[in-house]
């Protein structure tokens, strides 16, 4: 297989092409890219679940809206976090793709953990207990640890039910096909107050034509 350059981190932006239901104007973090297939979260998807009914001690720590965010079709009965934890991290780093099989129960519901090392008290270079750098500020966090490890370092942090998944080359495949634009991330995408907007909001920030594709209607029979 040839090389696949990692996109751990960007974003993946629905075009006005793409079909399916489950990604219209979706806006995906991508935390896991390589030759074995993608893995990210929906980041504009949220539900009517408050965190505080799944996830009760995280609850006080979750950005408004404190709702729980549909992050994709695959596992949906798993949960995933995603924080920012602003200032002294500096780099990029990859995370092992999330198996769903073997994350942990908790109350009926699948949360994500991170590597056993970290559960064990040993960090990663400079990063917190409990949480684990995707890209820059933007990392994942284990739900499972206590939230006090956390609550004094964390800019944000987002609850997902589910995740999108590719396997080996279908994202490229889907790329090709012109079904996402890939842009940069940045680290209030993970926290939008307003997720509705969150398609929108990332292309006109661009400094190319697709800032005016922002302004393309709901319904393409309008255009």
């Amino acid at each position: 297989m040839t090389e696949v350059s990692s996109l751990t981190g960007r974003l993946l932006v629905a075009t006005p092409a793409l079909a399916d239901p489950n990604f219209d104007r979706a806006v995906v973090l991508l935390l896991d890219h390589d030759e074995e297939g993608s893995l990210g979260v929906v980041l504009n998807r949220p539900t009517p679940v408050g965190v505080a009914d799944i996830l009760a001690p995280w609850a006080a720590l979750a950005g408004e809206p404190g709702v729980v965010f549909q992050g994709g079709p695959v596992s949906l009965d798993s949960a995933l976090g995603v924080a920012v934890v602003p200032g002294g991290l500096s780099g990029e780093g990859g995370i092992p793709s999330v198996d769903s099989s073997a994350l942990p129960h908790d109350d009926g519901v699948e949360v994500a953990g991170a590597p056993a090392a970290d559960r064990a008290g040993v960090q990663s270079g400079d990063e917190p207990l409990g949480w684990r750098r995707v890209h820059g500020a933007i990392g994942l966090v284990d739900l499972e640890a206590p939230p006090e490890l956390l609550a004094a370092v964390l800019g944000s942090l987002r609850i997902f039910a589910g995740y999108a998944g590719w396997g080996p080359g279908q994202l490229e495949d889907e790329l090709v096909e012109g079904a996402w634009y890939v842009v940069e991330s940045e680290p209030g995408d993970v926290s939008s107050p307003d997720p509705e907007q969150l398609w929108r909001a990332v292309l006109r920030r661009q400094r190319n034509e697709l800032a005016m594709v922002a302004t393309y209607p709901d319904d393409p029979s309008l255009n």
